[in-house]
C-alpha cells in the first residue's frame, strides 16, 4: 500500500493489543480493505460482499486472510445468520473484526446512513469499538467517483491517503444514545480530521 499511495496514519495504538474489537469506517473504494489491513497493528477479519469474496484469482486470498463474506437474504435465505455467526465466533475468539456499516461504496464521497447490522453485532458480543475515518481515496479508479469502480483507468500514481483511528468506544458507556448514529457521527468526525490531513476533500486520486 505505501507503494501505491503515500499513506499518513493516525492513532494505530487506539487497536487494543490484545483481545476482541470491532473497526467501523466509511467505505471509499475497494481498496480500503487493504490499506485498513495494512494500517492495523492486529491481523483485521473482514466483512465482504459474498460476490467481492468469490472473486476469481483473489477467492484464495480472502480465505487466507479470514475474509468474512456476507450474502443477502434474498439470495440466499439464512446467509445472514451465518456471517453473524462467524463475526461473533471470530470477536469470542478474541480476533478484531472490521466493517463497513454503510454497506456499499459511496457513490458521492459522503458518508451514507449506517445499517442496522451494528447493534446485531453488539447485541450479541459487547466489545469495544474502534471508529475510523478513511479519506483520499475518492476519485480513484476504485471508487465510484466519474462511474463505476474498476471501469476506469488510474489517473495518478501515489496520491495522499489519511485513514484515522479514534479511541476505543465502551458500548455500556452510552447509555440511552442511538448507538449507529452516534458511531456515525464519530467515523464523520475522522474522515473529516483525515480530509484535512491531506489539504482536501473531493480531489481525484
Amino acid at each position: 500500500m505505501r507503494l501505491c499511495y503515500r499513506l499518513r496514519i493516525h492513532g494505530r495504538h487506539h487497536i487494543p493489543r490484545q483481545g476482541a474489537a470491532l473497526v467501523v469506517c466509511n467505505h471509499v473504494s475497494f481498496m480500503d480493505a487493504l490499506v485498513l489491513g495494512g494500517a492495523s497493528p492486529r491481523p483485521l477479519r473482514f466483512v465482504m460482499d459474498q460476490p467481492i469474496f468469490d472473486s476469481p484469482g483473489l477467492k484464495w486470498w480472502f480465505q487466507l486472510v479470514g475474509a468474512i463474506p456476507i450474502e443477502s437474504e434474498r439470495r440466499s435465505p439464512g446467509a445472514l445468520r451465518r456471517t453473524l455467526d462467524d463475526v461473533s465466533r471470530a470477536l469470542q475468539h478474541g480476533e478484531v473484526v472490521m466493517v463497513f456499516p454503510e454497506g456499499r461504496l459511496t457513490p458521492n464521497g459522503e458518508i451514507h446512513a449506517f445499517r442496522r447490522g451494528l447493534e446485531t453485532i453488539l447485541a450479541r458480543d459487547d466489545v469495544p469499538v474502534i471508529p475510523a475515518g478513511l479519506a483520499g481515496l475518492w476519485g480513484s479508479w476504485t471508487s465510484h467517483y466519474g462511474g463505476k469502480a474498476l471501469k476506469k483507468w488510474p489517473s495518478r500514481f501515489r496520491a495522499p491517503v489519511s485513514l484515522h483511528f479514534g479511541p476505543a468506544i465502551d458500548m455500556q458507556d452510552l447509555g440511552g444514545v442511538a448507538l449507529r448514529s452516534y458511531l456515525e457521527s464519530q467515523v464523520r468526525t475522522l474522515k473529516a480530521a483525515a480530509d484535512n490531513d491531506i489539504g482536501h476533500t473531493h480531489q481525484p486520486d
